[in-house]
């Protein structure tokens, strides 16, 4: 390990994904984030969502240039083609950078150029699907599956009905499978929570603290999503101990086993049948469920997780100052 990280890093880096952000930022390193007046999509600050801890450190947009970063994380395109040059000074532009990738292509997924293309940036993908649809150009591209908290609230599944948690499913349409949500809520009782969904009939925004205990007393939680990326909400509920009923598209299929910790297919009937199912069944919900608590405690716990991307900050600033040696060893 370089000298220079036996103290703690300092990540400089954009609030886009709330929950992600918090997941991310309970790691033993420390995250600037940029806030302005009045705020704007991704200057924040800490907001008043989420628990952030005291390593979630707001910084004046103003302020930004003058101070002092390990690694600069960027989250969008906005982050990197725009955002920058803005509140970066040269010599912070000039620091290891990362980019990470939290959505497949809209597009053209097997064609689609990743827009950010200067091999020396850190590609990171949160799921292998993302990085297998993306044409990625970069010297490095990493996967960094995501991690979630253990459940704060039991499952009880005490109603019989589903949850869909989805913000702005309708706005979003058939990509986010608003159709697929409708058709199915005609035969089988479901809720939808989320931002923007009161307006069509659902309930509205549950904050991320109150999340695991209001959707725990549900039987099973459904994902009605055609392609996106993997859903921190279905992680979430599966860490919950929720059985989960989902497409089987994108990452999902290495998530989720039909019949062992849910329910998954591309067959929509299929998927109403067995929402049924765990409706009359709650013992087969809650083997499930149990199930899927062991899934996500395996595969996605939150030490893995700001483990990994430890190793990912360190592995980008060593490699950084690895190169800069040999750059300086050729005028030697």
């Amino acid at each position: 390990m370089i000298e220079n990280l036996q103290r703690r890093l300092k990540i400089f880096t954009w609030h886009i994904h709330g929950s992600y952000l918090f997941y991310l930022s309970q790691g033993p390193y420390d995250i600037y984030i940029p806030v302005t007046t009045p705020v704007r999509e991704g200057y924040y600050g800490r907001g008043e969502t989420f628990p952030f801890g005291s390593n979630v450190i707001e910084v004046p947009a103003e302020e930004v240039k003058d101070m002092s970063f390990d690694c600069i994380l960027f989250q969008t395109n906005n982050n990197f083609f725009k955002d920058q040059y803005e509140l970066l000074s040269p010599e912070q532009r000039m620091l290891p950078r990362i980019y990470l990738e939290h959505d497949p292509p809209w597009q053209q997924p097997a064609d689609s150029l990743h827009p950010v293309t200067d091999p020396d940036v850190l590609m990171v993908h949160v799921t292998a699907f993302n990085k297998l649809m993306w044409h990625n150009v970069n010297r490095r591209v990493e996967i960094v599956d995501h991690g979630v908290m253990p459940a704060s609230a039991p499952y009880t599944g005490e109603l019989e009905r589903g949850i869909v948690v989805v913000n702005h499913l309708h706005q979003r349409g058939r990509k986010l499978g608003a159709d697929i949500y409708d058709q199915v809520s005609h035969t089988v009782p479901l809720d939808l929570a989320g931002m923007g969904t009161a307006p069509y009939g659902g309930l509205g925004e549950v904050l991320h603290p109150q999340l695991p205990q209001f959707i725990g007393r549900y039987r099973f939680f459904f994902n009605p999503i055609r392609y996106t990326s993997l859903g921190l909400a279905v992680l979430e509920a599966m860490m919950l101990g929720m059985p989960i009923v989902a497409l089987a598209t994108t990452e999902y299929t290495t998530v989720i086993r039909d019949g062992y910790n849910g329910f998954i297919h591309t067959d929509i009937d299929y998927l109403a049948g067995k929402m049924k199912l765990l409706l009359a069944d709650k013992d087969l919900a809650r083997e499930l469920g149990d199930n899927a608590r062991t899934t996500a405690q395996q595969r996605f716990s939150i030490n893995r997780f700001t483990q990994r991307w430890l190793q990912i900050f360190e592995s980008a600033i060593g490699t950084k100052k690895h190169h800069y040696e040999k750059e300086d060893s050729i005028y030697q």
